[in-house]
């Protein structure tokens, strides 16, 4: 199976490296520094289920040189999505599936209107990794990888089983779903919560579930998106509010989302796709947001270069 990465940051190089590691054919569409040192260096990951350097790996950024794909698995910023989708025809053969593991909401649909549905599959992911420096990942919790075809009469379609064997040997979680769109509302719900709450509290979850006021805010921020969810038609489990802040107190109490860690330093915020797309579906759907709407307020005002 050959399996091209479109975004080798922190998903795309950690889920790409542990495939290659168990024996996929793995290229990484990277860029700049990051491409630099993995043509010089290879991959390298920080891991506290284990650390990984591959000494080789096969980077460009070019797709031309990477040729029809079997899987790929489209992992770049919302920001950076259309300029990205540019890369996509190249990497396209008769039975290609291009798998989004971005944040929020919108992927498979902006997938579907650039490449067509044939091409598209559904994917989300739970990992908390970032790009230490070029060509190094720095894997601190959590590896779930979760796709699937975008029906939802629970189809199981050959290249996405072929996917879930290769995925198999890697050391991380796989799971094939029978309705990737929960599967992404309910990240959804979960992540522009994390996201949200780490970012305009600048803390770490840790202090969040241990203060009693920031947890009743997370947990009002968790069941307006929730609620928002199920105005729109999607079964997002009705329990999650005590499935997140069961999850989150597991955590490691240093884990940050990567919304936190880019406001630390500066760069662009996926903001309007997460806090700001609550607030975006529930105005159309009448459901109030008033936890997220201050989130996305407040940090929409804090950093100037995000673009709306």
């Amino acid at each position: 199976m050959r399996i091209a990465i479109v975004g080798s940051g922190g998903v795309g190089g950690y889920f790409g490296g542990r495939l290659a590691e168990a024996g996929a054919n793995v290229t990484f569409l990277a860029r700049g520094a990051h491409l630099d040192a993995l043509r010089a260096r290879g991959l390298r990951i920080l891991s506290p289920k284990g650390d990984l350097h591959l000494a080789r790996v096969d980077a460009t950024d070019d797709p031309r040189a990477i040729g029809p794909a079997d899987i790929v698995l489209f992992a770049v910023k919302l920001y950076d999505t259309e300029g990205a989708l540019a890369a996509l025809p190249p990497l396209l053969g008769p039975n290609t599936a291009v798998i989004p593991l971005q944040n929020g909401v919108d992927s498979v649909d902006v997938l579907t209107r650039a490449i067509g549905p044939a091409h598209t599959a559904g994917g989300t992911c739970y990992v908390s990794a970032v790009i230490a420096e070029p060509g190094v990942i720095k894997h601190t919790a959590m590896d779930h990888l979760i796709f699937g075809e975008n029906e939802t009469n629970g189809s199981r379609s050959p290249r996405l089983e072929r996917l879930l064997d290769a995925c198999k040997p890697a050391s991380f979680q796989s799971t094939l779903s029978a309705n990737i769109t929960v599967d992404i509302w309910t990240k959804f719900t979960r992540l522009s919560v994390l996201s949200g709450m780490t970012a305009v509290t600048r803390s770490p979850i840790g202090t969040i579930v241990n203060d009693p006021d920031l947890l009743a805010m997370l947990k009002a921020a968790v069941a307006e998106a929730r609620d928002v969810a199920h105005a729109k038609g999607v079964a997002v489990p009705g329990d999650v509010v005590e499935d997140v802040v069961r999850a989150y107190t597991a955590l490691p109490p240093q884990a940050r989302a990567s919304m936190a860690e880019d406001l630390e330093r500066g760069r662009r915020l996926e903001l309007p796709w997460l806090s700001g797309a609550v607030v975006r579906i529930g105005q159309q759907v009448g459901v109030a947001t008033t936890i997220h709407g201050f989130i996305a307020t407040v940090l929409s005002r804090t950093v100037t270069r995000i673009a709306w």
